[in-house]
């Protein structure tokens, strides 16, 4: 692939050495030339000094030639305004824009850009190792309805089939992580002690299922 970034950031520096590790080709736009020693003496990509959001420059970081596009600087406008560039004039489908306000993340993202709303992202992940289990999940789709929770496999279905977890539970287990190993539940799987579940579950359901979670199988 051939990735363009704007902002030579804390974020879009790290970004940008992560995916030249992974052996992708990487073109970083900022508009102050001192900020490109954050890439340090290894990068090999093309610094390009100027705005995301104006086409010549994008043109000279190889938008054309590009599969996928991170607005990462510290402006929302600008972020939003060269994502959009990036989609609409150059046809890029891969944009990601960073926005510090999560309610305007919310309707770029039902436009179809996806954003990352640093703050709201923060706060979630702080939320989510102060609350119980449940309380906050790993994930939420755009709309509100569909989550997704990290939990440890409760003590009272261990040893039971992984298919009367999910028929009781109403959850769906979209894989386990279980001695450092990630693994794809089949109706043979059994729970065992020390697994930890990924969860996706229905919002208005998310209640219901944790009460058949924490009470255990009903017995047939």
């Amino acid at each position: 692939m051939h990735v363009v970034i704007m902002g030579c950031g804390r974020v879009g520096s790290t970004l940008a050495r992560s995916l030249e590790d992974r052996n992708h080709t990487v073109a970083v736009i900022d508009n102050n030339a001192d900020a490109f020693r954050r890439l340090g003496p290894s990068f090999n990509g093309e610094k390009v000094v100027g705005y995301g959001f104006d086409q010549e420059v994008l043109e000279k970081a190889g938008i054309r030639r590009a599969d996928a596009f991170a607005a990462v600087s510290s402006g929302d406008n600008s972020n939003i305004i060269a994502a959009r560039v990036a989609r609409e004039q150059f046809g890029i489908q891969q944009v990601v824009a960073r926005i510090y306000d999560p309610g305007r993340a919310e309707v770029y993202q039902r436009l179809g850009i996806t954003t990352v709303a640093t703050v709201k992202w923060t706060a979630d992940q702080v939320l989510r190792r102060l609350l119980p289990a449940g309380a906050e999940p790993d994930f939420r789709d755009p709309s509100g309805t569909i989550r997704v929770d990290h939990i440890a496999a409760p003590e009272a279905w261990i040893g039971h089939k992984m298919i009367d977890f999910q028929i009781q539970s109403g959850a769906r287990v979209a894989w386990i992580d279980r001695l450092g190993e990630g693994i794809l539940p089949t109706r043979e799987t059994f729970l065992q002690e020390g697994d930890r579940l990924h969860l996706v579950m229905r919002e208005e359901t998310a209640g219901a299922a944790y009460d058949v979670l924490s009470k255990g199988p009903e017995e047939h």
